[in-house]
């Protein structure tokens, strides 16, 4: 039974109400601005007085509707004045900003790119595709995605205008652009099969265990009983240009090794026009022949030629007749003290055999981004590339350093040459040419550094993808007139240089940065997913097994091979046609991040056994002195054709956001954050480094 309502309490209240009193105490008062509650409370005081419902008056102090009308205009007039404010601030912002990256650009741009013709034509590529991007997002606005104009129903003149476009680009422009893309699908193809040949001959290599095989063995260390005519003569060679770094290292390295003194001469052939540096050498040449070592200093008065001319005028010295091996190693190269020990077995008995490579092995893999990934290249080219040829073929390409050479093989095939800025593959290519074989060990390793910035990259790699271009121009007649049989010429042409140095630059660059855009703005000539994403990456996984600590940077790795497309598709174009820049001679920048401490360690024991003291001080502690600054502080260039491939990347990227076209957003717009990273030079060493 429900509680009977009781109407005493509501009957005095109505009393109290209606003789003027306050029912509801001050503290208990409730102000609101809302003219729907007032209008509820007055409409509850008008109940019955026998109503069981409670009646509360909300008391609002400032109830008057012009009054909450002027506040709430001008609360929006503020609001609107700071917005301005704050909008006018940031468009200040953005001018600054763009003003200040147009003046950067100009300050610190990379001063062989501007003037160009690639670089030029990057540009008006850029511009093209800007333009069709606004084109596109008008049309895209209008509606005209779903249904598109034709010529017959256009009522204005921008419907005819896109209308023709379209039918333009669907008839004149797909058709070539399809063409060259599936052309580069084949070379693409084509390149990764032979990749994927390489990998499994490695395979087999590895499963089988084969390994060259020496006819004997020098025992470890240093005896009293052994018989010198065991060891042949032995030229060691190091060139060097202006190499303050690192000279110290690399001559300890050489002038400890574990091989009679009596039969090994060590030649410094300096090239430097840095007196200071000259003089630093001599005096690191002059300690080591105060301890007993055969070494001698030269420096040539006409330093023409480069490398290729500094070698070949050293080899030109009246001595060199008594000498049967050159063992070359570049100034940041320092070779194990039983290099020679472990090299020249192979010679023994093999009288047709020219060449012992030995693989790199870097000091400075882990120090940035840009040396983990050229680590995997490296890692594969030695593990994988040279030794299945090594194995297979008995021929492969000079490294240029940390190899012996038998001198009467440099000699039949006419010695150094400065034709090309690959002297080392080209006296390869004429010693395989005149029947001599090659040997890999992939077991003898030599200390050396990679480049830690990305302009000595950069340079680095136009030099080495120009030069074979020029080779090969200068070689095709001599590889066909060869006395070799025709699967080693097939060898030299279609796969040593069409292939390997010609096919993959250009595929690389053309579909990636130029067609792949391209087919964002002319989808009839879309690409397949399998091309963009599934086969790059299959092939970058075959790349990165020789280097299996560098699998967390197999994104990074697909990305950085695709950027540098464009320094060797430039190179490669640079040789081919005999451009200018395809005779650049740079040498690559160096730190000294070799292990000076063990060589300091090893050069002090061989000093307490055998060497006498010197009171002329260490090369190496002389270079640890100049160590103090080797890290300088330096400014980020910024790379013309890398930006401008950037912009055009990111563009396309925003065009197929239009074609929902989800593979081909992701790559486009992580390969054009790759292109505007490297642009900004933000890879490689650090931005600003101070003295350690």
């Amino acid at each position: 039974m429900p509680r009977p309502p009781n109407y005493e309490f509501q009957d005095w209240w109505n009393k109290q109400r209606e003789n003027g009193h306050d029912v509801v105490p001050e503290k208990y008062e409730c102000t609101t601005n809302s003219d729907n509650i007032n209008n509820n409370n007055n409409n509850n005081n008008h109940h019955h007085p026998n109503s069981p419902f409670l009646t509360v008056e909300i008391r609002n102090p400032s109830s008057d509707p012009a009054v909450d009308k002027e506040m709430r205009a001008r609360s929006v007039r503020q609001l609107s004045g700071i917005y301005l404010l704050k909008l006018q601030q940031i468009a200040y912002s953005v001018v600054y900003a763009v003003i200040y990256v147009v003046r950067t650009i100009q300050s610190r741009s990379a001063s062989d790119s501007s003037h160009s013709r690639f670089y030029r034509a990057i540009k008006w590529m850029l511009i093209l595709v800007i333009s069709l991007l606004c084109f596109e997002l008008a049309a895209y606005f209008k509606g005209w995605h779903f249904s598109p104009p034709t010529a017959e129903t256009a009522e204005l003149m921008v419907e005819f205008v896109y209308a023709t476009w379209l039918q333009v680009r669907a008839d004149y422009l797909a058709p070539p652009l399809k063409s060259l893309g599936h052309t580069c699908i084949v070379l693409f193809l084509i390149q990764s099969l032979d990749r994927l040949v390489l990998v499994i001959g490695c395979a087999w290599i590895k499963f089988k265990k084969v390994k060259p095989k020496a006819a004997m063995a020098y025992p470890v260390g240093k005896g009293d009983d052994e018989d010198l005519e065991d060891y042949p003569m032995v030229l060691v060679q190091i060139p060097m240009c202006n190499e303050r770094e690192v000279y110290g290292q690399s001559i300890a390295a050489v002038c400890i090794q574990d091989w009679p003194k009596e039969r090994m001469l060590v030649q410094i052939l300096d090239d430097s026009d840095d007196l200071d540096v000259q003089l630093l050498i001599k005096a690191e040449v002059l300690k080591w022949q105060q301890r007993g070592v055969h070494i001698i200093y030269r420096h040539r008065l006409i330093r023409s030629g480069y490398k290729a001319g500094n070698l070949n005028s050293a080899m030109g010295c009246d001595y060199v007749k008594d000498y049967e091996f050159v063992a070359i190693f570049d100034a940041d190269f320092q070779p194990t003290p039983d290099f020679l020990k472990k090299t020249i077995p192979y010679f023994k008995g093999n009288d047709d055999l020219a060449l012992v490579q030995t693989r790199w092995s870097f000091v400075n893999k882990d120090e940035n981004l840009l040396t983990r990934l050229q680590n995997i290249n490296l890692s594969f080219h030695f593990e994988v590339e040279q030794q299945v040829n090594g194995v297979f073929i008995n021929f492969f390409g000079f490294n240029g350093t940390a190899g012996v050479w038998r001198i009467k093989a440099l000699e039949e095939c006419g010695g150094w040459l400065d034709r090309t800025t690959v002297e080392d593959m080209d006296i390869a290519v004429r010693a395989h040419l005149c029947g001599w074989k090659f040997v890999y060990v992939n077991d003898v390793k030599c200390l050396c550094e990679l480049p830690e910035s990305y302009e000595a990259y950069k340079k680095q790699q136009h030099r080495w993808h120009s030069g074979p271009m020029q080779l090969f121009r200068m070689c095709f007649i001599d590889i066909i007139r060869s006395k070799v049989s025709w699967a080693k010429k097939a060898n030299l042409i279609f796969l040593f240089f069409l292939l390997r140095k010609l096919v993959l630059p250009f595929y690389s660059f053309t579909l990636f940065c130029i067609i792949l855009p391209l087919t964002m703005f002319i989808p009839e000539a879309e690409l397949p997913a399998w091309v963009v994403s599934y086969v790059p990456g299959f092939m970058s996984i075959l790349n990165i097994l020789p280097a299996p600590r560098s699998f967390p940077f197999i994104v990074p790795y697909l990305l950085f091979e695709n950027t540098m497309s464009v320094t060797k598709f430039n190179a490669m174009i640079s040789g081919l046609f005999r451009f200018g820049s395809s005779y650049e001679w740079i040498v690559t920048k160096k730190l000294g991040r070799s292990s000076e401490a063990d060589l300091v360690a090893f050069a002090e024991k061989e000093s307490d056994s055998t060497f006498p003291r010197s009171t002329s001080e260490s090369g190496i502690a002389q270079m640890n002195r100049l160590g103090v600054t080797r890290k300088t502080e330096r400014r980020n260039k910024l790379y013309r054709k890398e930006l401008a491939l950037a912009f055009i990347l990111l563009t396309a990227s925003v065009r197929s956001l239009l074609s929902a076209q989800g593979m081909h957003f992701y790559f486009l717009l992580f390969q054009g954050i790759s292109f505007l990273l490297v642009g900004l030079d933000l890879i490689g060493e650090q931005v600003n480094t101070t003295s350690s």
